[in-house]
């Protein structure tokens, strides 16, 4: 459908009437998390959501008219966000969700939710999101699916909490896994991986002489709040945002533009905090001490030992993601005894390799097809 033609005085009137609403009810222009679901699932402020069937013959997926399959794949799909990015980045929009898309493609789609970190949730740590929740959210999916087998498709940390999973429980119940964008390697990640590399045997050297570790500080003063990650994520493409604020501005009359520009904008912009211990456990075993990529690392009392994941797994990488290089997700296929194990580079940045206008056609196609002849 054509849009009607504006004059500068009929887009002047509109921007005005649309500036004012976005000002006062600025959820009117918020179009995601819109697939119905029901929650099956919670512990504190974790949950778990199966999405419904759709009801459509088809549905829009950036443009692309998709049939929606009528015959459903056996083994179910679990969809696992990360930590600083609410579940909302997984049904962004109608046209851009990669529960939508899924869902058409025959899948039984569930979605981990982690809730909205306060400072009251300091507390959280990677014992509480790997060993203590992972289990609990597989087995939710498998009891309400009647399937014995699940496939895990995650975004950035969520890959990280996945593979800690498998490395923690030799859980063979996981099929398959994808990860996107997931930093294994962490010193091979950019200028933060390269400040990382070279303070890693410094740090160790005062640790060990004064006999002090970040692990034993309060985890309060770790705590992170959601607008730092906004400011952090901004920060890697600052142009980028001050001309995303003017096109906003000089769209301001364009409705259908400013639901998803500012819908976009949430995910920036509402990013959740980052629990003190976790933080503690990501930086100094994670970060500083670059754990996964040697394969092996201490979680709470237990160890996770990468070479004991067998099942199949693809990973992405954006070819213009400044957060996460290439070689920091492709690490993976280094760690893991998977024999059915793939890799691709594919376009996008940090965002765009994920949910990006073109993501359908790389990363959610590739995926969509790799998971086919893996479900049955």
């Amino acid at each position: 459908m054509t849009k009607k033609k504006l004059g500068i005085t009929e887009k002047m009137f509109w921007s005005v009437i649309n500036g004012v609403e976005q000002y006062v009810f600025s959820e009117n222009f918020i179009i995601s998390d819109l697939s119905d679901y029901d929650e099956i699932y919670a512990d504190r402020i974790m949950s778990v959501r199966h999405y419904h069937a759709l009801n459509d013959d088809e549905i829009e997926i950036s443009g692309e008219k998709i049939a929606v399959e009528k015959t459903k794949h056996k083994i179910p799909l679990l969809l696992i966000p990360p930590l600083a990015a609410t579940s909302m980045i997984f049904d962004l929009m109608p046209h851009r969700s990669i529960v939508r898309y899924f869902l058409a493609l025959g899948y039984d789609v569930y979605l981990v939710d982690w809730g909205d970190v306060t400072a009251d949730h300091t507390d959280l740590s990677l014992e509480t999101y790997v060993l203590e929740w992972m289990p609990q959210i597989i087995e939710s999916v498998k009891e309400s699916s009647h399937s014995e087998e699940v496939s895990i498709f995650s975004y950035c940390m969520g890959g990280l909490i996945a593979l800690m999973y498998l490395a923690t429980s030799a859980d063979q119940s996981v099929r398959n896994l994808i990860t996107v964008a997931s930093p294994v390697d962490m010193h091979q990640s950019g200028v933060a991986g390269r400040v990382l590399s070279a303070i890693y045997r410094p740090a160790q050297t005062i640790s060990s002489i004064l006999n002090v570790s970040l692990l034993d500080l309060p985890a309060r003063y770790f705590h992170v709040p959601g607008w730092t990650s906004s400011l952090m994520f901004k920060l890697t493409n600052p142009m980028g945002s001050v001309i995303n604020s003017f096109d906003k501005f000089l769209n301001l009359w364009d409705r259908e533009y400013l639901k998803e520009s500012l819908t976009m904008s949430k995910w920036f912009d509402d990013m959740v905090d980052y629990p003190g211990e976790t933080i503690k456990g990501m930086a100094v075993h994670m970060m500083l001490n670059n754990k996964i990529a040697s394969g092996k690392m201490k979680i709470g009392k237990s160890n996770a030992e990468f070479n004991t994941i067998n099942c199949s797994i693809l990973a992405f990488a954006g070819d213009t993601d400044n957060l996460v290089s290439a070689s920091a997700a492709k690490k993976v296929l280094d760690i893991v005894s998977s024999e059915d194990k793939s890799f691709h580079v594919v376009p996008g940045g940090h965002a765009g390799v994920f949910a990006g206008s073109h993501a359908s056609e790389s990363t959610w196609k590739i995926s969509g097809d790799w998971l086919a002849s893996r479900s049955a």
